[in-house]
């Protein structure tokens, strides 16, 4: 391996474990990889090992980067205690390859159970952990997920201002955290510029909705009832629906089920998986995006496309102007659709950042000090 200035470069593992965190980072990932001073490699789990979901692992490869290691957990059950013991699995599998593989950093992004089991292994076994978008507030499991991360982790690449702001007040050094903006907005533009394939929308060049719907876990009980008064909604509203089905959380198999019990309006597509272009290109085409993806929250922003947030999955994320709150009730989903289409497009402005997030990383991950003892973690305070 070629030495840059008399030292070997730095090993950095990428966890991923979704379809979502990777398109986020991908740009980042690729930036990372193709610099001189960075050996990077990702570590692919989840619901990237599913052919369910996609096998999207495929796409890690498709992209240029290395899979350093795979490591299978249950994505079938989808149930809150197959959700718990996953965490378990992807824990005592990156235990084996943080071990196996020594890297100097370990990078995560986010608050979902992976990057919570590598925060844990990286700790204890003495690799230093960069966490992307901490600091941030949304409700259910996770934020608690997210904060625990940001706690377990050693340095912190933050979206915003006030991200950074909340992880002070939680006890981190503030010499650890750089506000670098929202990696997923790298690019997004020109990615937005992506076609579909002919006939993908029918009748072409129709007007259509952009569906994102997660179950969130605390509420498994109401996520048939949910996801049918979204369909309800949608009937109302009458334009052709791109869904995207749901991540593996436990209740996605009632989303699923309700969208066969209430199919969608005609000319409608339900996907297991778009391509991130094309994914951005969608959300930024529609006329309207509905469901609870933090995609409305921090990326449609960028597009000034309207959107309205369903429920408590999101509910306390900083806001852009472009998003409208509403509670998962099939007239005030209908209602909010129609205003938020009436009004069209926002002016494109985002609190989560300029669209150089990227570059910010990767100066980071080449410049940090990653000496051992940064893993003698205490509170600021």
């Amino acid at each position: 391996m070629t030495e840059i200035d008399g030292r070997r470069p730095r090993r950095v593992l990428y966890l991923s474990g979704t379809r979502a965190d990777f398109g986020l980072m991908r740009s980042t990932l690729q930036r990372a990889a193709a610099h001189p001073a960075l050996q990077l490699e990702v570590v692919a789990t989840g619901m990237h090992l599913s052919s369910a979901h996609g096998h999207t692992v495929d796409e890690i490869r498709s992209a240029g980067l290395t899979v350093a290691a795979e490591i299978p957990v249950d994505v079938t059950t989808r149930t809150q205690a197959s959700m718990s013991a996953s965490i378990g699995e992807c824990l005592q599998g990156m235990t084996r390859v943080l071990t196996q593989r020594r890297p100097d950093v370990l990078l995560l992004l986010g608050d979902r159970g992976e990057m919570l089991a590598g925060a844990i292994a990286a700790l204890h076994i003495g690799v230093v952990t960069v966490h992307i978008h901490g600091g941030e507030r949304s409700g259910t499991v996770d934020e608690p997920v997210r904060h625990a991360i940001s706690k377990l982790s050693t340095y912190h690449l933050v979206a915003t201002p006030e991200s950074r702001e909340r992880l002070e007040r939680m006890g981190e050094k503030p010499a650890h955290i750089l506000v670098t903006g929202a990696p997923g907005l790298d690019g997004l533009a020109e990615l937005g510029l992506a076609t579909f394939p002919q006939g993908f929308i029918s009748p072409s060049g129709q007007p259509f909705v952009l569906a994102l719907f997660h179950p969130v876990v605390q509420q498994v009980s109401e996520t048939y009832a949910q996801t049918s008064a979204l369909c309800q909604a949608l009937h109302a509203i009458g334009l052709p629906v791109i869904w995207l089905e749901p991540n593996a959380d436990a209740g996605s198999l009632e989303v699923l089920r309700a969208l066969d019990d209430f199919p969608l309006p005609a000319g409608s597509r339900r996907i297991q998986h778009l391509p991130r272009s094309q994914f951005c290109s969608a959300m930024r085409q529609c006329v309207v995006m509905v469901g609870n993806s933090s995609s409305g929250i921090i990326e449609a922003a960028t597009f000034g496309t309207p959107v309205v947030n369903l429920g408590v999955r999101q509910c306390l994320r900083e806001r852009n102007a472009n998003v409208l709150d509403v509670a998962v009730e099939a007239g005030a989903i209908r209602t909010a659709m129609q205003t938020a289409i009436a009004h069209g497009p926002w002016p494109c402005d985002n609190v989560y950042g300029d669209g150089h997030a990227g570059e910010r990383i990767v100066q980071f991950l080449t410049c940090a000090s990653i000496d051992p003892s940064l893993i003698l973690k205490a509170n600021a305070y």
